[in-house]
């Protein structure tokens, strides 16, 4: 399946998330591959980094989607990472995508964001029912006190044709010390609460089936 994790806006955080799910499909030993198409190169960078430090499972990535079609069949998870600033790479991304999910962080004007964006899919899309599209706050707050995080999520329950998930990620300073070091918050801090987040959104996203180990 792929999944294409994309918003509108820059700093919305998707290479982290792509990234941590990759490595938990890892962990459950399932084969993941990500796909960099974002200009900046933020997931390329911290897959070196991982290479450099020769941190296990290795995580495999390509930078271009004819190398995913030519190993598709290798991998049960496919994340593409794609930013706005390539517009035709996201929106021929989203065209072969299974999914969309997109991280939206606690903001009117990410809501509006994530509005334009849906149109835009279901625009190329047509009559089609692929890709589906997904979101999830990300960044939220962890002052139960503030109130825009709430306020986010009603505001994306009115957006039609999407499925809201659940699960948050928290404005937490593990997911970018652990990003920073090419690991994931599951490997900094396996019982931190940056990590359980993390798993409740992968299982919403995949599932709790694991891969049998061969």
């Amino acid at each position: 399946m792929q999944t294409v994790v994309a918003n509108l806006k820059g700093g919305t955080g998707k290479s982290t998330v792509a990234f941590n799910l990759a490595l938990w499909l890892l962990e459950g030993r399932r084969r993941a591959l990500t796909v960099d198409l974002d200009p900046q190169r933020t997931l390329s960078d911290v897959l070196e980094v991982r290479h450099e430090e020769g941190y296990e499972p290795a995580l495999d990535g390509v930078s271009d989607l004819d190398a995913v079609r030519s190993r598709t069949g290798d991998y049960d998870e496919v994340l593409i990472d794609v930013g706005a600033s390539d517009m035709a790479s996201l929106m021929t991304a989203v065209e072969g995508a299974d999914r969309v999910l997109i991280p939206v962080p606690p903001s009117q004007a990410d809501v509006w964001s994530t509005y334009r964006f849906v149109q835009r899919i279901q625009e190329q899309r047509g009559s089609r029912d692929r890709p589906e599209i997904l979101a999830f706050i990300n960044r939220a707050d962890t002052h139960q006190a503030v109130r825009e995080t709430d306020e986010t999520h009603e505001a994306l329950q009115q957006i039609e044709g999407v499925r809201l998930l659940k699960p948050r990620l928290k404005q937490r300073m593990a997911f970018r010390r652990s990003f920073s070091e090419g690991l994931s918050v599951r490997e900094l801090e396996p019982r931190g609460k940056a990590a359980a987040e993390l798993g409740a959104l992968a299982v919403a996203l995949f599932g709790r089936n694991r891969r049998k180990k061969q």
